[in-house]
């Protein structure tokens, strides 16, 4: 039964091609994205501000517990895909010639693909195992007790003598390069293809080609989602208003220029 599975996403996943791009063009997603964003500017903050509450709220509730509370916010990293659906939907209606609003939002959200639901759903788990992993790790090795960024900085990014901030790198790239190769593109694709041509696994195998084929564009966007999105945090989470936003309106823009779709 697996087996069968995994050979109709394969065919499913072969359905659709993947376009040669040379290296700066994720600079183009981000320049379309802004386009984009300043196309439906309420509509569009108000999903980043919903963002950076979200952060917010991460913080007032683990603020006193910062070894939960790093692996929090970069676990928010692996489940953002899923949240940027609405925004998804919104440059799918800009790129149509139609105008979204608040109703994009209500449509891309309504449960009633369940594809969506599901992918949510492993990526969540995948973002609370990694907040468990984090926290197990800092709250085991550290030398001392993390209560807050003082802490997590002098003894554990500042101490030479135990390598942990190494190790909490290297346990959180393990994690995040193959679940961010499986959602580049898989949760855009999942939104613009029916159940019919395209399940949650063919979307996982589809993003994987993506990579496989362009690494180092790939590579680069990845860093620039990185370094996007800790200036975001680092600006006391207000800078998610519009950072945020501007990136999942630019990941629907990798989505169509890296793969054909079947009506194309």
């Amino acid at each position: 039964m697996p087996d069968r599975f995994s050979e109709q996403a394969l065919r499913e996943s072969q359905a659709f091609g993947v376009r040669p791009i040379p290296l700066l063009r994720p600079l183009g997603w981000l320049a379309r994205g802004w386009r984009d964003l300043w196309q439906c500017p309420v509509v569009s903050l108000s999903q980043g501000a919903l963002m950076a509450a979200f952060g917010a709220l991460l913080w007032w509730v683990a603020h006193e517990r910062f070894w939960l509370l790093s692996g929090a916010f970069s676990g928010f990293l692996i489940v953002a895909p899923v949240l940027a659906t609405g925004l998804y939907a919104m440059s799918r209606e800009i790129d149509l010639g139609r105008r979204p609003g608040w109703h994009t939002l209500r449509e891309a959200w309504r449960p009633r693909d369940g594809r969506l639901i599901v992918f949510g759903v492993l990526l969540a788990f995948a973002g609370t195992g990694w907040v468990m992993c984090s926290a197990s790790l800092v709250t085991g090795f550290a030398p001392e007790p993390i209560r807050n960024p003082r802490d997590f900085l002098f003894k554990v990014v500042l101490n030479d003598a135990s390598h942990l901030f190494e190790l909490w790198l290297a346990l959180g790239a393990v994690l995040a390069a193959p679940v961010f190769a499986s959602s580049v593109v898989a949760i855009p694709a999942l939104l613009d293809q029916p159940p019919g041509r395209l399940g949650v696994l063919g979307a996982v195998f589809t993003s994987w080609r993506v990579v496989l084929e362009h690494p180092a564009p790939i590579a680069l966007w990845a860093a620039l989602i990185l370094a996007l999105t800790v200036i975001g945090m680092g600006t006391a989470l207000l800078g998610l208003v519009v950072i945020a936003p501007w990136l999942g309106h630019a990941s629907w823009h990798a989505y169509r220029d890296l793969v054909t779709r079947r009506r194309d």
